[in-house]
């Protein structure tokens, strides 16, 4: 049966159907009329950044972000200099796939550390030398603020609060902030924090996913399809909306249950869930 082309805002994230090579992915939203895609560097860089940009721009496809760079918490200089060289590396990926932003999950705590403020501290420290180095290559970055249970081991930053905090430091130009409904729409301080971010220009990505209980072992790979949990997603994307926020909304979902299924299937379900739920 044929569909009605995606909505023009529609965008897919890599790893939603990552049973797709590239050249399956870039074929199925060629085909569902998808006219954006979020990317994953490990993927990108077995495939070739070099080849997936060429690929991708064939195509017609416009990358949305690129994930990830980040994980710039550890507290000994050689941590912090393999970090800084590895986002580096991430910046020059996405400008040769023309991505518009680069994602950063922060890091969470190293080994044996409790002292969050502290780390929080050290990822502006690293921002204040990857953000012109970014800017330099035409890349904004994008800081993600994930679900406090993640604060631990993925991200110390927790909520858009903290991210602004962090992204206000530079300017809107160079560092924005990525907002995710699976990592906060919880927050009862959401709705201003998100108009805080649309303001000052700093919304440079908008991602969706449904919460769903129970969560599974591990918590990761949890996220539900779009309208099979208690997020209300069209509130959401209208919330950004307002905000001033106009571009690419990501569809970013990890489950293994739709890793297990047929690609083109998913797309078009997940399509089709965008529109009854999200737009």
């Amino acid at each position: 049966m044929s569909r009605a082309p995606a909505p023009a805002r529609f965008s897919l994230n890599q790893e939603t159907i990552r049973q797709w090579s590239l050249p399956e992915l870039v074929a199925g939203c060629t085909a569902a009329g998808v006219g954006a895609v979020g990317l994953w560097r490990d993927p990108v860089r077995r495939f070739g950044v070099r080849e997936t940009a060429k690929l991708v721009a064939g195509a017609g496809l416009r990358v949305s972000s690129l994930c990830r760079g980040g994980f710039f918490t550890a507290a000994d200089p050689v941590g912090r200099a393999a970090a800084l060289e590895d986002n580096r590396r991430a910046v020059e990926e996405a400008a040769e796939l023309g991505a518009d932003t680069l994602v950063l999950v922060s890091g969470g705590l190293p080994e044996g550390d409790r002292d969050l403020a502290g780390a929080r501290l050290r990822i502006a420290d690293i921002l204040g030398e990857l953000a012109p180095f970014a800017a330099a290559h035409g890349v904004r970055l994008g800081i993600e603020p994930l679900h406090p249970m993640y604060a631990a081991d993925r991200c110390v930053v927790s909520t858009l609060g903290q991210a602004l905090d962090i992204a206000e430091l530079f300017p809107a130009s160079q560092v924005g902030v990525v907002v995710d409904a699976y990592h906060l729409w919880w927050d009862e301080r959401l709705p201003a924090e998100v108009m805080r971010a649309g303001g000052a220009g700093r919304i440079v990505s908008v991602q969706v996913a449904d919460w769903v209980t129970p969560l599974p072992e591990g918590v990761l790979l949890g996220r539900g399809q779009l309208g099979d949990g208690s997020i209300d997603l069209r509130a959401f994307r209208e919330l950004t909306d307002a905000a001033g926020y106009l571009g690419p909304v990501e569809v970013e979902i990890f489950n293994p249950g739709l890793w297990a299924r047929d690609g083109e299937e998913v797309l078009g379900e997940v399509i089709d869930r965008y529109r009854e739920h999200v737009a």
